[in-house]
C-alpha cells in the first residue's frame, strides 16, 4: 500500500472495521450466523426428519428416544422441526426483503430524482398497493398459492415495497439538489451511473436499517400465518411449533419455549445487525462544509415597469450583445409555477453572448437570476423550471430543447462548471476517484491513461503533492486546494465555456487571487471563454473583460469593465458600486459633479486590492 493510500484509509475507518470492534453487531451476527449454520447442517444433528412421527414418542422428555429436545405431542423430533424451520425462516427472509428492496429501492430513486410527473406516476401505484390490507389479502389468496409458504413471501415483498419506496423517495428528493449531484450531472454522467454512486451510497444506512426489519417482518408475518393454519401441513415452521406447543401447554410447557425462543433470538439479532451496520456506513461519513450557496430561486419577480426596467443605454448594449459569438443566449425567460398555477418570471428577456478566449462577469444581488441563467446554459434547471421562450446557442449550436442524452453530450465536454468546492465534491470518495470517474464519462480514455492524465492535471493547477490529493477524501483538503481539484476536473476535457459560480466564495483574499490567476493562466493557454457568475467587484476587475449587470432576473447594464467602473450608466449599477466599502472615503458623501473621477479612483483601488 502507498503512502498516500495509507494515509487516506486511516484517515477514515472502514465500516468493517467499525463493525468488528462494536459488541453489539459481534454479538448479534455471531448468533445470526450460529443460527443459519444450524439450519444447513440440520440432516447432520439429527437422525429423524422433521416429520417423522413415532407413536412411543408422543410428548416424549427431553433424552429419551433419541429425542435430544423431546418429542411432541404428534411424535415428531422437536430438535429436527426447530432446525428445519430455521430453513423456512431464512428462505421466507431472504424472498420477502429481496422483492421489497428489489421494487423499493428502484422505483425510489425514480421517483425521487426523476420529474414530477414520474414522480406522480410511482407515487400513484404505490399509494394503491399501501390500500391492500396485507394479512387478511395473504390469506385470502391462500387458494392461489396452494399454501406455498414460498408464494406467499413473494407477494408479501410486493406489499412490503411501499414502504422502502418511500423511504428511498424522501432521501432521494434531500440529496438530489446537493451540489455535488449537480457537479456530477454536469460533468457528463449518466443518470444511472449519478444514482448508483452519487445517491444510493448516500440513502444506503436508512436502507440497511429497513432491510432488518424486512427480514424480521417477513419471517414473522410466515410465523404468524403457520401459527393460524394458513400453509402447508409439512412445511416446519417456528409458528406451526408454536401453535402446536399452545395447545398442548399445561402438559408439555418446553413445546412451547423452544420455538418461541428460538423466533424471539432471530428477529432481535435482525435488529440489533441493522443498527450496528447503519452506525457503521454512516456515522463516520464526513459531511461536505455548509457554505450559503448563491439563490436559486428568487422571491420575487420582476416587474419590467419603473425602476426595474433597463435603460435606452442597456438596451443598446443588450442590442450589441446578439453578434454571433461561442455563447449567444436571446430573449430568455424562466419561470416556475406559483401555487395558484401562474407562471411567475426569474429571469426575463435576458440576452448575452461571450467570445472565445473572454471572460464575461454577470454581476448582481443574491436572487437577481444569475445563477438560473447559469444553470439554463448548463441545462440543470429544476424539474418545476419552465423556459417559456428564448434561445441559448454554444458555437452554432441550440441547447434549448435537447434531450438529456444530447445535453450530457455536451457537459463535461464543451461545457464546464465549478462552483463552491467543498459541496461539489462528493464526500464518500476520493478526490482521485471523483476526478477519473467524471474524465472518463467525457473521453473514452482508460482509467490508467484517466488516472495519469489527473494526477499531471492536479500537478498543473499547483497542487503541491498530486499523488497525496488524489487519494485524499474531500474532508482531508482544504477549501483553496478543493477549488484547484474542481478547476483540475472542470478542464480536463479542454471545454469552450467554463461557468464559474462564485469561484472564490469563502476563500481568503491570498488564495482568492491565486484561484484567480490560475483560471486566467488556462484560460489563456486553452482560449476557452469564461462566464464568471459573482456578486464581487472585486473579482470583476481583476479578471473580467466585460461586465452585465443583472436586477430581478433583467440585464440592466452591459460594457467593458473598465467603462463600467469608471462611468456606469444604471442606476442599479451605480447603486451596486456605491455599496462597496472603500477604506479611504465614505460613498454617501461623493460629490456628482466628479462621478468619473471618483469612479476611476475606486476602479483602481479595486484593482490594486483584487490583485
Amino acid at each position: 500500500m502507498t503512502t498516500e493510500r495509507r494515509t487516506a484509509v486511516l484517515g477514515r475507518r472502514s465500516p468493517l472495521r467499525k463493525l468488528m470492534t462494536d459488541p453489539q453487531a459481534a454479538i448479534s451476527a455471531g448468533l445470526l450466523l450460529v443460527v443459519v449454520l444450524l439450519g444447513l447442517v440440520s440432516p447432520l444433528l439429527s437422525d429423524h426428519g422433521p416429520n417423522d412421527a413415532s407413536l412411543d414418542a408422543v410428548n416424549a422428555g427431553i433424552g429419551t428416544h433419541d429425542y435430544l429436545l423431546g418429542g411432541d405431542k404428534s411424535g415428531r423430533d422437536i430438535l429436527a422441526r426447530l432446525l428445519a424451520s430455521i430453513n423456512t425462516s431464512v428462505v421466507s427472509a431472504l424472498i420477502g426483503t429481496s422483492i421489497a428492496l428489489a421494487i423499493g429501492v428502484t422505483f425510489g430513486l425514480i421517483g425521487g430524482y426523476f420529474g414530477r410527473r414520474v414522480r406522480g406516476v410511482t407515487e400513484w401505484v404505490f399509494s394503491f398497493v399501501m390500500t391492500f390490507p396485507g394479512l387478511i389479502l395473504l390469506i385470502v389468496l391462500f387458494p392461489v398459492t396452494d399454501g406455498d409458504y414460498r408464494a406467499t413471501m413473494l407477494i408479501f415483498g410486493v406489499l412490503l415495497s411501499p414502504g422502502i419506496y418511500r423511504l428511498v423517495r424522501n432521501l432521494v428528493l434531500g440529496v438530489k439538489n446537493e451540489l455535488y449531484v449537480d457537479a456530477a450531472r454536469v460533468s457528463g454522467l449518466p443518470d444511472r451511473r449519478i444514482l448508483r454512486r452519487h445517491v444510493l451510497t448516500v440513502v444506503r444506512g436508512p436502507v440497511v436499517i429497513a432491510t432488518a426489519f424486512l427480514a424480521g417482518s417477513s419471517i414473522s408475518v410466515q410465523s404468524g400465518l403457520a401459527f393460524l393454519g394458513v400453509g402447508s401441513s409439512s412445511v416446519p415452521s417456528f409458528g406451526a411449533m408454536i401453535s402446536e406447543g399452545f395447545t398442548n401447554l399445561y402438559e408439555e410447557p418446553l413445546q412451547f419455549l423452544w420455538p418461541s425462543l428460538m423466533l424471539g433470538i432471530i428477529t432481535a439479532s435482525l435488529v440489533l445487525l441493522g443498527n450496528s451496520l447503519r452506525d457503521a456506513l454512516e456515522g463516520d461519513r464526513p459531511k461536505p462544509s455548509r457554505i450559503a450557496a448563491p439563490e436559486r430561486r428568487p422571491a420575487t419577480a420582476p416587474t419590467g415597469t419603473g425602476a426595474d426596467a433597463p435603460s435606452s443605454d442597456a438596451r443598446e448594449a443588450d442590442a450589441s450583445a446578439t453578434a454571433p459569438g461561442l455563447l449567444t443566449v436571446e430573449d430568455l425567460v424562466i419561470a416556475y409555477p406559483t401555487p395558484s398555477g401562474e407562471l411567475k418570471e426569474v429571469v426575463s428577456g435576458l440576452t448575452l453572448s461571450l467570445e472565445a478566449g473572454q471572460t464575461l462577469g454577470l454581476v448582481g444581488e443574491s436572487g437577481s437570476g444569475k445563477t438560473q441563467t447559469a444553470f439554463a446554459v448548463l441545462g440543470v434547471l429544476p424539474a418545476e423550471a419552465v423556459v417559456t421562450r428564448g434561445s441559448i446557442r454554444l458555437d452554432g449550436r441550440e441547447l434549448i430543447g435537447l434531450s438529456e442524452g444530447e445535453l450530457r453530450g455536451v457537459r463535461g465536454r464543451s461545457i464546464a462548471y465549478v462552483q463552491e468546492p467543498m459541496s461539489n465534491l462528493d464526500p464518500n470518495f476520493t478526490v482521485g476517484t471523483q476526478l477519473v470517474e467524471g474524465l472518463r464519462a467525457s473521453s473514452t480514455m482508460p482509467r490508467r491513461a484517466a488516472r495519469e492524465h489527473v494526477l499531471a492535471l492536479l500537478d498543473r493547477v499547483g497542487i503541491p503533492d498530486p499523488k497525496r490529493t488524489f487519494f485524499s477524501y474531500p474532508h482531508q483538503i482544504s477549501g483553496g486546494m478543493a477549488q484547484r481539484v474542481l478547476i483540475a476536473g472542470a478542464v480536463a476535457s479542454r471545454p469552450l465555456l467554463l461557468i464559474a459560480d462564485e469561484p472564490t466564495t469563502a476563500l481568503d483574499v491570498t488564495v482568492q487571487a491565486e484561484i484567480l490567476d490560475l483560471l486566467r493562466e488556462l484560460q489563456k493557454e486553452l482560449n476557452m471563454a469564461v462566464l464568471l457568475v459573482t456578486h464581487n467587484f472585486g473579482v470583476v476587475a481583476d479578471i473580467c473583460n466585460r461586465v452585465a449587470v443583472m436586477q430581478k432576473g433583467r440585464i440592466v447594464e452591459t460594457g467593458d469593465a473598465l467603462d463600467l467602473f469608471t462611468a456606469p450608466r444604471h442606476a442599479y449599477t451605480r447603486m451596486l458600486l456605491d455599496s462597496i466599502l472603500d477604506k479611504r472615503t465614505l460613498r454617501t458623501d461623493r460629490p456628482t459633479t466628479d462621478a468619473r473621477e471618483t469612479d476611476a479612483r475606486e476602479a483602481d483601488t479595486l484593482e490594486t486590492e483584487a490583485r
